[in-house]
C-alpha cells in the first residue's frame, strides 16, 4: 500500500547527483546573504543566520533528494564557498561548519535509502547532525583547549538556532515532496 507520507529516494546518476550538490552549494551560500540583508534590516545583522539556519536547509534537502554523498559534498563545500566569498563563517568557525553540514547531508542521503516519514527523517538528520557536531567540537576542546572552544559552543548553537530548526521541521518536507514529484 501506498503511503504519501514515507519517502523512498530515487536513483540519480552521478551526473545528475553532481548538478544537484552544486545547485545546493549555491543556495546554501545564496541563503544566508538573503537572511543577513533581511537581518540587517530588522536591525539583527548576521544574529539572523545563527537563529534560521539558512545553510542547513539546502544541505539536508540535497541528502534526502540525491543521496548521501551528494549531500556530504554540499555540506562540506557550502561552508568552504561561502568562507571563500563572503568570510563567513569566520575562519574559527569553518571546519566546525564543514563537519555540522557534511553530516547533515551524509546523514539525509544515509537515510533517504529507508522507509520511513520524512519528518521523522529530518528530525533525525538533525539530530545526528548535531550530536556529531559536539562530538567534533568536544575533540577540540580537548585538543586545543578552552581558549578557543568552550562547551557553551556546543549548546549555544542549539538554543539560538530552535526556530530554524522548527522552520526546517516544517519546509524541507514541504520542498522535498514539491522537488520529488519533478524530478
Amino acid at each position: 500500500m501506498y503511503n504519501e507520507n514515507v519517502i523512498v529516494r530515487k536513483n540519480f546518476s552521478i551526473k545528475a547527483k553532481t548538478i544537484m550538490a552544486f545547485i545546493a552549494i549555491v543556495g546554501a551560500v545564496a541563503l544566508p546573504q538573503i537572511a543577513h540583508l533581511g537581518g540587517a534590516l530588522i536591525g539583527v545583522d548576521n544574529a539572523i543566520g545563527t537563529t534560521l539556519l539558512p545553510m542547513h536547509f539546502a544541505v539536508i534537502l540535497v541528502g534526502l533528494l540525491a543521496g548521501g554523498y551528494a549531500g556530504a559534498l554540499a555540506g562540506v563545500m557550502a561552508p568552504l564557498v561561502s568562507h571563500w566569498l563572503t568570510a563567513m563563517p569566520t575562519a574559527q568557525m569553518l571546519p566546525i561548519m564543514m563537519v555540522e553540514l557534511g553530516a547533515y547531508g551524509l546523514v539525509a542521503g544515509m537515510l533517504s535509502k529507508v522507509e520511513m516519514n520524512i519528518l521523522l527523517k529530518v528530525l533525525l538528520t538533525q539530530v545526528m547532525g548535531r550530536v556529531l557536531r559536539a562530538m567534533f567540537v568536544f575533540v577540540l576542546v580537548h585538543t586545543m583547549g578552552n581558549g578557543i572552544f568552550t562547551w557553551a559552543s556546543i549548546w549555544a548553537p542549539i538554543q539560538q538556532g530552535l526556530p530554524g530548526i522548527a522552520l526546517q521541521l516544517i519546509t524541507i518536507p514541504l520542498l522535498y515532496k514539491f522537488f520529488e514529484k519533478r524530478i
